[in-house]
């Protein structure tokens, strides 16, 4: 393809996706397509020839789009909100059409240094101090793991140049509670820590949150068998009920044992972005580390994760490589962010941002979030003002934890009778929600946060849910 075909090509892909966004409310949210069926729409075999543009868009719009579930639906309410802002999307497009590759600060000198500020410039936005310093990495479960490795290293004393762990008398160990993400287990096996030594700390049972005073315990305990408490993973908005850890107290704890803070704030770190809900991570400059999504709440799009540290230089020891090929004359003066994380090369993802923030505006954005905000509190006084329905757990930002209660529904008849119901709006493609189990009992997560949801969405929805539950009791 030659640069006029790709000039023809590209404004016919910005046409289709236009059109695409614009028309997502008459879509099915959830993909209607069966395990094996966009497999088997495609040809076994490689091309042996060239396909038209035309062609491409047709699979795509008949192929790929029906095994898509539409996450920037506006009646997309499961997982968290996973938003791609158009203006992100043309940063995205700029990225992968200047083909950078950051693999050094001189293979690439505006990759690293447009990542500086604009990932500096998201540290203000949020109100934390000039004393952390980040970067961008895919994931926040990438950061996790790098969280646990720098922990790790301080720990032992940085038994990696040495025999490893292999030579540690005292056994590092992580703490985090249930709802915890998924990725802080993976990242304790994946950094070595071994299952053994990850501690799932009691939490409050009314708010989910991590009790401190059964952290202190816990690492108190394990100080007197041996071990040696490295870690601590403080959730600010779990995944399950968006549950905030107490920070401060968690700090407190941790600081008595020399313990690393690292805080995952991966969907509610978008709320920092107000004034008014930062008190909700008080307590964040005294931990280490700190991940959080851009890519999900606040609508960069994927996959722009953000992660700071506090010591960058104990960083850099725990993640440094310099083979003979990628030295230069300015190293020392530079910023090198193969140093900072897994991958030696990284895409231009401060494009993404970059675009984002001038194109939309952080007042637009500020704007959006509270229009999120002020529609799950609409939801959540329904919930609370109708007698069949309840709240499984608060609702401290967008998520909405709900379950159907009618008078005398109780035990296996309300854990069937609660997926019966979100399965049907799930299945009709009306809707989506995500399920999920909060004390050995289902409930059902209303993550109110896509671009394109507003109030009237809500509202269906409520109408939805409740027309849902009724046929379900029916049956």
């Amino acid at each position: 393809m030659d640069v006029e075909e790709f000039r023809t090509a590209g404004h016919d892909l910005i046409d289709w996706i236009a059109d695409h966004r614009a028309g997502l409310a008459d879509r099915p949210v959830k993909a209607t397509t069966k395990p094996g069926q966009v497999k088997e729409a495609l040809p076994s075999q490689p091309p042996t020839g060239i396909d038209s543009m035309a062609e491409m868009l047709a699979d795509l719009e008949g192929v790929v789009v029906p095994g898509t579930t539409l996450v920037q639906h506006p009646m997309h309410y499961g997982w968290f909100p996973s938003n791609a802002s158009l203006a992100s999307v043309l940063g995205d497009i700029a990225s992968s059409g200047l083909g950078g590759l950051g693999i050094s600060w001189e293979s690439n000198p505006a990759l690293t240094e447009v990542e500086e500020v604009v990932v500096d410039w998201m540290r203000q936005l949020t109100g934390l101090s000039p004393a952390w310093s980040g970067t961008i990495h895919d994931t926040a479960s990438t950061a996790c793991l790098v969280a646990l490795l720098a922990a790790r290293e301080r720990a032992t004393d940085h038994a990696q140049v040495g025999d490893g762990l292999v030579s540690v008398e005292s056994a590092p160990v992580v703490y985090s509670t249930i709802h915890a993400h998924s990725s802080v287990r993976k990242a304790a096996l994946l950094a070595g820590y071994g299952a053994t030594h990850l501690r799932v700390v009691d939490d409050d049972p009314d708010t989910y949150a991590m009790n401190p005073d059964a952290l202190a315990a816990m690492m108190t305990d394990d100080r007197a068998a041996g071990l040696r408490p490295a870690v601590v993973v403080a959730s600010a908005g779990t995944t399950g009920t968006t549950a905030f850890d107490p920070i401060d107290a968690i700090v407190e704890v941790a600081a008595g044992h020399g313990a690393w803070v690292h805080v995952d704030a991966a969907m509610a770190g978008t709320a920092m972005l107000l004034e008014e809900y930062r008190h909700l991570w008080s307590g964040v400059e005294g931990a280490d580390s700190i991940s959080w999504n851009p890519h999900k709440w606040m609508g960069t799009i994927l996959d722009t994760s953000l992660f700071y540290v506090r010591d960058v230089e104990h960083l850099i020891r725990v993640m440094s490589t310099n083979p003979s090929y990628l030295r230069s004359s300015v190293d020392g003066e530079v910023t090198q962010y193969r140093d900072w994380g897994i991958p030696l090369g990284r895409r231009f993802r401060a494009l993404k941002l970059w675009f984002h923030l001038r194109l939309d505006g952080v007042e637009a954005i500020k704007a959006r979030i509270r229009r999120d905000l002020e529609n799950a509190a609409w939801l959540k006084a329904e919930v609370e003002a109708h007698p069949d329905w309840e709240l499984a757990a608060p609702v401290p930002l967008q998520t909405v934890c709900v379950r159907h209660r009618p008078d005398g529904l109780l035990g296996p008849e309300l854990e069937a009778h609660t997926q019966r119901w979100v399965n049907q709006i799930n299945e009709s493609g009306r809707a989506y929600l995500t399920p999920s189990l909060l004390d050995d009992s289902w409930m059902v997560r209303v993550s109110v946060g896509v671009e394109s949801t507003e109030r009237h969405h809500v509202e269906a929805l409520w109408d939805i849910m409740n027309d849902a539950a009724a046929q379900s009791l029916e049956r």
